[in-house]
């Protein structure tokens, strides 16, 4: 017996090894690739705004009559995370097809000048692999929920170059306020993993400089408080935004694939009026001058009207650097009347305004820690946590359950899913 014991314990053991490093590698080359096609994508310029988003409208509505013959409706006009967590707790089964309609849905978007991310889709690529390797192999229904989360830690930390932050979103954002540490030690390891795998491949990730970090005094404190709470009403905002264009969009055009078409055509005139290219696509050369210029106070408003719009008609993509543009540019904004240096408020904004649209401050936190150093690792703590209370219960990922409501007068909310 205990032969027989020892023999099938090493063949599971054997079986999950192999099935953990496919899931890094698959995880690792979709979202390397999604990093490399962007990032060119991104170094180009069209002459015509309009055909950008007009021949990329059509595709899109192509893909989505596509969509609507395989899958429902409902889910097609959510993929998303989002759908990876819906799914995680009801169906227990994540489509495949899911992760190869994400990433050419968010590369056509970014192709044709859309406002959107890209590490979002990463992580519901790697959600959507790792499910599929699980039914693959046949492992048992509890095993499978661990390998989605380890799909989204790797894709968090392959993308961001954070394997701490990477790790800890993969437990903290399924449901809000509550970790699970059954599966920590696979996590973790896919997250390091993950992270070597890009460094050996000579991927390089955006660094982000935060020059001045004031000294801990009461005054200090009371500004980053201050502004946390407004970075916490931006991320309400921000994810608000999303369904309300969601809403209207379908209140006037009942056809899902025409939304996209009306949308894009939108967005296009937007940019040929405003004469300037500067709020579409991923805008990380914008992200980059808030540590060092001080931006215009409409910045962060019009990359959070333009991104939550093309998310709302239809468009795919991600939602998180969007926000880092959102919260660095506002940070950077503020510090125009807000005692404190500039390069320090847009990175309390990059980690804060993400972390209230995401509810995860702990792994935002050790995000900012790995981004901007330890030093200014108290301050990015206070920010993060400020904002996800001052965000309320709402959140980019609405099929999160609320595990622990931030506050007593909301407990009934216990369990529910966001809104």
């Amino acid at each position: 017996i205990y032969d027989d014991g020892y023999t099938a314990g090493t063949v599971s053991l054997i079986r999950n090894i192999l099935i953990f490093g496919a899931v890094i590698i698959t995880s690792c080359l979709t979202d390397n690739s999604l990093n490399i096609i962007i990032g060119n994508i991104c170094s180009l310029r069209f002459g015509n705004a309009v055909f950008q988003l007009g021949v990329g409208c059509r595709v899109g509505a192509a893909a989505f009559l596509y969509c609507n013959r395989q899958l429902s409706a409902d889910f097609c006009e959510n993929l998303s995370f989002g759908a990876v967590c819906f799914l995680f707790f009801s169906f227990n089964i994540i489509p495949f097809r899911m992760a190869p309609l994400v990433y050419v849905g968010t590369v056509l978007t970014h192709l044709f000048g859309g406002s959107a991310g890209r590490e979002g889709t990463g992580v519901q690529m790697g959600g959507a692999i790792a499910d599929f390797l699980s039914r693959f192999f046949k492992l048992h229904r509890y095993d499978r929920k661990m390998m989605v989360q380890i799909g989204i830690s790797a894709g968090f930390a392959s993308v961001f170059g954070t394997p701490l932050a990477g790790a800890v979103f993969a437990l903290e954002v399924i449901v809000v306020g509550r970790m699970r540490y059954d599966s920590i030690f696979p996590i973790f390891l896919s997250a390091l993993f993950a992270h070597l795998t890009c460094h050996a491949w000579g991927v390089e990730h955006t660094s982000y400089v935060m020059t001045e970090i004031p000294d801990l005094h009461v005054s200090v404190l009371f500004w980053i408080i201050v502004a946390s709470v407004i970075f916490g009403i931006t991320a309400m905002c921000f994810s608000r935004s999303i369904s309300f264009w969601g809403n209207l969009a379908k209140r006037f055009i009942h056809y899902a694939p025409f939304r996209p078409l009306v949308g894009g055509i939108c967005i296009a005139l937007f940019v040929w009026i405003a004469g300037t290219t500067k709020y579409i696509g991923l805008g990380i050369p914008t992200i980059v001058a808030s540590f060092s210029e001080t931006q215009a106070w409409y910045d962060f408003l019009f990359k959070l009207l333009l991104t939550t719009f093309t998310i709302g008609v239809g468009f795919k993509g991600g939602e998180v650097t969007p926000l880092f543009f959102v919260g660095a540019t506002l940070g950077s904004a503020l510090s125009s009347i807000v005692p404190l240096p500039t390069s320090f408020l847009a990175g309390l904004g990059f980690v804060a305004v993400f972390s209230g649209a995401t509810n995860t401050p702990i792994a935002c936190t050790l995000m900012g820690i790995e981004l901007f150093g330890a030093e200014a690792g108290i301050y990015l703590g206070i920010a993060c946590v400020t904002a996800y209370l001052f965000s309320g219960h709402t959140g980019i990922y609405t099929s999160q359950v609320i595990g622990s409501p931030k506050n007593l007068k909301f407990w009934r909310k216990k369990g529910q899913t966001l809104q």
